[in-house]
């Protein structure tokens, strides 16, 4: 069983230069603590924070010599300074089959594989890794971290491949996908997860076990007919994880305002469980300008929509 582009499959649409830059500033503001040249490395290197100073030694560089020791001293002096470490960012993204649904202007996996590419791009920067964990699909993808245009190339070949297959679901995707990326994260870096959240729970205390070693980001993409269901008479809808039908009297407004209610529930319920773990939520809409909202939840910490 493998992955499939959705019939439907839009693509994350344009991504103007000037809003991927300031979703890169939002970013980089979220993790300022964590960006190279403000956490520390061990032993010493090419950086900005002096480690120590020692005699010059022939061969050392000469543009290393600290000229205030060397004058109080009398002898030459090099400067050693602490490495600046690159930041890894992880970017882990939902394939499950309910990514491929969506009612307006794009899928919700369109969307998600545009947030996972600015996303990369700005954890580029600086020299910076980024590394890809998919989960939901037959098999997860895992993309090693490492920089330049390779790592950009090989994430966006792996997010074009598509989602799960309707009837392949596994309730614990999400939380496996958290543990596996524990082990794999050792160093603290930025964690984003993109997903709708439909999984039925079990991924909280992973989360929040991520989170308590990386600044994490979760970026729930959502449908708006998955927030409110339109006035379409009776019609039979199918669970494209489980293949479950039910059949439903729309034109009920005693129906789909309980519906309207339940979902407000479980939105505010999501939210208060991802701050709950100490990661930031971000929620985003399929329909209309999903990098403007991105842009916005980042610098104002994720509302719900």
């Amino acid at each position: 069983m493998k992955l499939v582009r959705p019939a439907a499959r839009q693509g994350p649409g344009p991504l103007p230069e000037g809003a991927v830059r300031a979703v890169e500033i939002a970013v980089r503001r979220r993790i300022e603590g964590q960006l190279p040249g403000e956490h520390r490395a061990s032993g010493v290197g090419t950086g900005t924070e002096i480690a120590q100073l020692r005699p010059y030694v022939v061969g050392d560089d000469v543009r290393q010599l600290d000229p205030a020791a060397s004058a109080r001293t009398g002898e030459p002096y090099v400067r050693q300074q602490v490495p600046e470490r690159a930041l890894t960012t992880w970017i882990v993204v939902d394939v499950s089959a309910s990514m491929a649904f969506g009612t307006s202007d794009r899928l919700k996996s369109d969307v998600a594989e545009g947030v996972a590419r600015v996303v990369a791009r700005a954890g580029l920067r600086r020299a910076g890794k980024v590394g890809l964990l998919t989960f939901g699909g037959p098999e997860p993808t895992l993309l090693a971290p490492r920089g330049g245009r390779r790592s950009m190339i090989a994430t966006r070949r792996a997010l074009e491949q598509g989602v799960a297959p309707d009837g392949h679901a596994d309730p614990e995707a999400l939380a496996k996908a958290l543990k596996r990326l524990a082990r794999l994260a050792r160093k603290p870096g930025l964690v984003v997860v993109v997903s709708d959240f439909r999984e039925p729970g079990g991924w909280q205390r992973p989360l929040k076990v991520l989170a308590a070693r990386n600044e994490v980001v979760c970026v729930e993409v959502a449908d708006p007919r998955e927030a409110e269901l339109p006035d379409a008479g009776t019609v039979v809808m199918v669970d494209p994880e489980s293949g479950r039908q039910l059949e439903a009297d729309l034109s009920s407004p005693k129906l789909r305002a309980a519906f309207a209610t339940a979902e407000r529930a479980r939105a505010l319920e999501l939210a208060a469980d991802i701050r709950r773990c100490g990661a930031r939520h971000v929620a985003l809409w399929s329909a209309g300008d999903w990098l403007r909202g991105l842009g916005a939840g980042l610098a104002r910490g994720g509302p719900t929509p």
